[in-house]
């Protein structure tokens, strides 16, 4: 099981929120930063002498107290639930991911996000019989006590939302959880913080780039039991989420469509590599429920979870960066592999690519696999 959740203290809350805000810390570095040190508060303290030690020449920008607390103000006026990956609210399967945003701000019913969530997925430019389908489809999930997440974008995403909404229905969005995208769906935005919930990793205020939808789609599919792709060309965005899924051990289900169409290109493809073919509500309720009363990652702990590691010897260190830093380059390597050929212990490389990961030097990749950075090769 996932064992038992726990709330933050004001203190502590503040801390979490500076070092994930905190230069050269993603998720994946401060799930590291706190199995190391034991709380957010020492990993703070610790950032600019870890960086130092992995090579960077200027000090590391570590989020000062005044920005943190300006930005859980501006979520306080909003009226944000703000939920940290170890609190009771926060998505069970989420918390369970490689990477999951260790803060997320909530607006409207954050009860929602306790519930069997299922996403769905699909083309901006979705025919109206794929729109058609997705509502009907949505409102059957919910009434068979499923919560329907997608991403508030146009096409099928708004039409999931649509048939959902009077069940209760969650929207990530890419930037803050008060910056509606795209405009149009202001009103249905209204609607969701008022029936369902709205959830972003963003500092409320922030407008989406196109570096943060790939972001939002991993929580999309990391809160969910499985996805539902409706109508998506090869190379889109929904294709990317479902295969966050099925790398996220969840459920993938796909709908399948005509041969001549380009937006059934995804679904089909993913059908003929393993997807479960789909035409309606039963397709996914039929798995999903099963799998619900045998709930995903039963026996395995979230990365909120994990016991403190004894730091290594500090000689043993000074060995192992020498090694490491021989054994990478700018391609990636796997880091199950690099710990085989240097030799080392597990916790020495984690703490020698932490260091390096500080200071700006190491970059990863999906598969556990990292590689130098062009400046730092």
């Amino acid at each position: 099981m996932f064992g038992d959740t726990r709330t933050l203290s004001a203190s502590e809350r503040l801390d979490w929120l500076r070092l994930i805000r905190s230069e050269n810390v993603g998720p994946r570095t401060f799930i590291r930063l706190l199995e190391r040190f034991g709380s957010a508060g020492r990993a703070l303290a610790e950032l600019p002498d870890l960086a130092k030690r992995g090579g960077r020449a200027r000090p590391i920008v570590v989020c000062p107290k005044d920005a943190a607390l300006r930005e859980l103000d501006a979520a306080d006026r909003l009226g944000c639930t703000v939920l940290a990956a170890c609190e009771p609210f926060y998505p069970r399967l989420l918390a369970a991911i490689d990477d999951p945003p260790p803060i997320l701000y909530a607006l409207g019913n954050p009860s929602l996000l306790t519930k069997s969530i299922i996403a769905m997925v699909g083309a901006r430019n979705a025919s109206v019989n794929g729109r058609n389908l997705t509502r009907r489809m949505a409102a059957d999930l919910g009434r068979a006590g499923l919560v329907v997440v997608s991403g508030l974008a146009r096409g099928v995403d708004t039409a999931a939302h649509e048939g959902s909404l009077s069940a209760g229905t969650v929207a990530v969005l890419a930037g803050g959880v008060d910056v509606v995208y795209p405009p149009e769906n202001q009103r249905l935005y209204d609607d969701i913080v008022a029936m369902g919930c709205a959830v972003s990793e963003m500092p409320p205020g922030t407008q989406p780039q196109a570096s943060h939808f790939p972001r939002r789609n991993r929580i999309v599919s990391g809160m969910a039991v499985g996805v539902v792709v409706v109508e998506a060309s090869l190379k889109s965005g929904s294709l990317i989420t479902a295969r966050m899924a099925a790398e996220q051990g969840r459920e993938v289900f796909a709908v399948p469509g005509h041969p001549m169409d380009p937006r059934a290109q995804g679904p089909n493809d993913l059908i003929r590599h393993g997807a479960t073919l789909t035409e309606g509500a039963g397709d996914v309720t039929a798995v999903v429920l099963d799998l619900l009363r045998r709930p995903l990652a039963e026996d395995r702990r979230g990365p909120f979870e994990a016991a403190i590691t004894a730091p290594p010897d500090e000689s043993a260190l000074a060995h192992a960066r020498a090694l490491v830093l021989e054994s990478l380059g700018p391609m990636p390597v796997a880091v199950d592999l690099l710990i085989r050929e240097c030799q080392l212990s597990a916790s020495v490389v984690s703490m020698v690519l932490l260091e390096l990961e500080l200071a700006g030097r190491l970059e990863r990749h999906p598969g556990q696999q990292v590689a130098l950075l062009a400046a730092g090769y």
